[in-house]
């Protein structure tokens, strides 16, 4: 079994209070990892560690087995909040602007906007995608430099049911193309529907990490975990 991505006692302090302590994930290769928390229990600032936003108080990060360098970051594609998408340009134009300025192949827009089904929005710009479309975008413009890690947070977040449908089913693509996702979500069925294994960080912590099997109900097992860190009442 390879994994693609470990963390070793990965921490973050801002001042006084721990956003992440000491959390110890392993991420397969090719497969889909679903990190599950209530709000604010730190998933965002885990994976903006992963993918070099923040730096770590302390920890290690380990891609391929390796301590995480800057160099390294190239290899991880992440949409972490909002897209970043040009609204007064099409689909290709904002991934041309990309191709540009990181010096990659022009062919490489015409894959990526297959992969998210946007190869046929033609002149149609960007500020009149819907906000399904705009998050599909967002993710060719993180699999433009063929990155084999995906960090994916909270993308269907503001979504109606047919955006979330449309997302779901290019994601589960990934494994099968080679390429491991993270996605961070607080909506249980979603993860359920998409991911192979699970973490569920509570209050910065990570309190269970396993394979997602099919019996398993995880409404049960994720309210059982966050009312035992005392996250909810009753």
């Amino acid at each position: 079994m390879k994994y693609i991505l470990e963390t070793k006692e990965l921490s973050k302090k801002f001042k006084s209070q721990k956003a992440n302590d000491s959390i110890s994930v392993k991420v397969e290769e090719n497969s889909i990892y679903g990190l599950l928390g209530p709000n604010g229990a730190g998933k965002s600032t885990f994976l903006k560690m992963i993918t070099g936003m923040i730096k770590p108080t302390s920890g290690d990060i380990l891609l391929n087995g390796k301590v995480l360098e800057r160099k390294d970051l190239i290899s991880i594609g992440s949409l972490i909040e909002s897209a970043p998408v040009y609204e007064n340009l099409t689909a290709r134009e904002n991934l041309k602007v990309r191709t540009l300025m990181y010096g990659l192949p022009e062919e490489r827009i015409d894959e990526v906007l297959e992969i998210v089904h946007l190869e046929n929005t033609g002149k149609k710009r960007a500020g009149n995608f819907s906000m399904g479309m705009k998050q599909r975008l967002g993710i060719a413009i993180a699999l433009l430099n063929n990155p084999r890690l995906l960090i994916l947070d909270e993308p269907t977040n503001g979504l109606d049911p047919i955006g979330i449908n449309d997302l779901r089913e290019v994601i589960k693509t990934f494994p099968g193309q080679g390429i491991t996702v993270i996605i961070s979500s607080h909506i249980l069925s979603e993860i359920e529907q998409t991911a192979d294994h699970i973490g569920i960080i509570v209050n910065g912590k990570l309190m269970y990490q396993e394979e997602l099997s099919a019996g398993k109900n995880l409404e049960t097992l994720f309210m059982d975990i966050v009312r035992k860190e005392g996250t909810i009442n009753g």
